[in-house]
């Protein structure tokens, strides 16, 4: 059996993999976590000694094939147990992380499987994030981009939005960006401010950098009649 903190270490390593690819450094293993480096590298000991993890000395580590599928079994409770507050018991988006975290390790295989067939095995969570087949197979290649690297004149739509922080996600919620909303970028600031138009709605909606970095877009679909772009 494995600990509760240790589940959230394979988990953390997991994202960080998908976000920047492998190998993971101890030092962004501890900001994600908010962890001492010290307290980081000795979780990865007892990881690497489970067979859960490689470690490359000076350069990070790299999750197993079995540490990869612990990480993508918690996962899959996670994004689940997110879906169904939101969905069935009516929690905001915003609130739906913490809960999922205090709950994710402790549920069954059965109700796991319950929940999914209450929702109707959903492929993402209420933040766009996919979530794991039940046979957890790895996730596709994340061919996202950050909304903070786009410029004036981009029209994209939301992919997924970080559930990280509750404030963020209440802020984007009033201005009405959310996993498939549509936006023009209208402004780029020298200090980081980024101004976007929402497509369907016309409001405009200033964004800090921390929080667009925050938010994963794609191109809008061709068949959709308005991706030629803000400028056409």
């Amino acid at each position: 059996m494995l600990s509760d903190v240790m589940e959230d270490y394979l988990k953390c390593i997991y994202t960080l993999q998908a976000e920047e690819g492998p190998p993971v450094s101890t030092s962004a293993i501890a900001e994600a976590l908010d962890k001492t480096p010290p307290t980081v590298t000795s979780m990865i000991g007892k990881l690497e000694e489970r067979g859960l993890v490689s470690r490359e000395k000076y350069k990070g580590v790299e999750l197993t094939p079995e540490g990869e599928t612990v990480a993508l079994e918690v996962i899959r409770h996670h994004r689940l147990l997110e879906a169904y507050l939101a969905e069935h018991l009516d929690y905001d988006w915003s609130e739906v992380h913490d809960e999922a975290d205090a709950l994710e390790h402790h549920i069954s295989e059965e109700f796991e499987r319950r929940v999914a067939e209450a929702l109707g095995d959903p492929e993402v969570d209420p933040h766009g994030d996919p979530i794991p087949s039940a046979d957890l197979t790895p996730l596709d290649t994340d061919e996202s981009t950050r909304l903070a690297d786009h410029d004036v004149g981009d029209r994209v739509v939301v992919r997924r939005v970080s559930d990280r922080d509750e404030e963020e996600l209440a802020y984007l919620a009033d201005a009405g960006i959310t996993p498939g909303t549509r936006l023009d970028v209208v402004d780029v600031a020298p200090f980081g401010m980024l101004t976007v138009r929402v497509v369907d709605t016309g409001h405009e909606q200033s964004l800090p950098e921390r929080v667009t970095r925050s938010i994963r877009v794609g191109p809008v679909a061709e068949g959709d009649p308005t991706h030629e772009g803000a400028e056409s």
